[in-house]
């Protein structure tokens, strides 16, 4: 039987969030009144997932949910997502993992459709994206990046600044599938850098850096509903969303 396990990457301050995250970190930030962290859990366990765990840093006292174990990145301040994903590796070296994003919100059927992509490394991307942008931001293009797959659903290009639409075959979504295989090619891909490079990499440009080593990843496109919070007017969006239910 596979075990299948989630590792929710929660370290960052979230200084984006203002005042917001001044007391809390980012993942308690309410959506709805509920944390963020809540509607990934729910989302996560509808899901069939076996156990969550979560990568804690800022203010990680304040992260202490029954039922979910806790890994500490005491670099936190120094560090960026990569190593947050390193502090977990006793679960990626042996089980099937789903790696969350801790400011963002999907339901379950993302999460089995994920499971479901064939390949051992996959990120999900929404096809679905255009629309939300639109609410989110005057000029939706001012904050994308590039998304490029072949044919076959092989990710080419990802993290650049987006120039034009055509760029753009949808959006990453900050949800990562590997198995035990596919972490043992992120490791090879990490021994190839330096500690003070892999301490400055995010999720995307680890993902650069699989492509640039001809590493193989798979997507998983997903058409429903996403959302990623970055801000505070993000929040005033969706609690309209919400309020309209329009959400998920």
């Amino acid at each position: 039987m596979v075990v299948m396990k989630a590792i929710i990457l929660a370290a960052g301050q979230g200084s984006r969030m203002g005042t917001l995250t001044k007391e809390l970190p980012k993942c308690l930030t309410l959506l709805g009144g509920k944390p963020l962290l809540q509607w990934q859990v729910e989302a996560i366990l509808s899901a069939g997932i076996d156990e969550i765990g979560i990568v804690r840093g800022y203010l990680a006292h304040k992260i202490d949910r029954e039922g979910i174990k806790t890994f500490d990145n005491n670099r936190w301040s120094e560090t960026n997502m990569v190593t947050s994903l390193i502090c977990a590796k006793e679960w990626l070296e042996k089980d099937l993992c789903i790696i969350s994003y801790s400011d963002i919100v999907y339901p379950a059927t993302t999460i089995l459709a994920l499971l479901k992509a064939s390949g051992d490394i996959v990120v999900s991307y929404n096809t679905a994206w255009f629309s939300l942008w639109q609410e989110r931001f005057e000029d939706p293009l001012s904050d994308l990046e590039s998304f490029k797959i072949n044919e076959k659903g092989i990710l080419l290009d990802i993290g650049e600044r987006a120039k034009t639409f055509d760029d753009i075959q949808g959006q990453y979504m900050g949800l990562i599938k590997l198995t035990p295989l596919g972490w043992k090619s992120v490791e090879e891909s990490l021994d190839k850098l330096s500690a003070a490079e892999i301490d400055k990499l995010d999720m995307t440009s680890m993902l650069k850096k699989l492509l640039m080593h001809n590493v193989t990843v798979n997507t998983a496109p997903i058409n429903g509903k996403w959302y990623e919070v970055d801000s505070s007017h993000d929040l005033i969006v969706y609690n309209q969303f919400i309020r309209n239910n329009n959400f998920l």
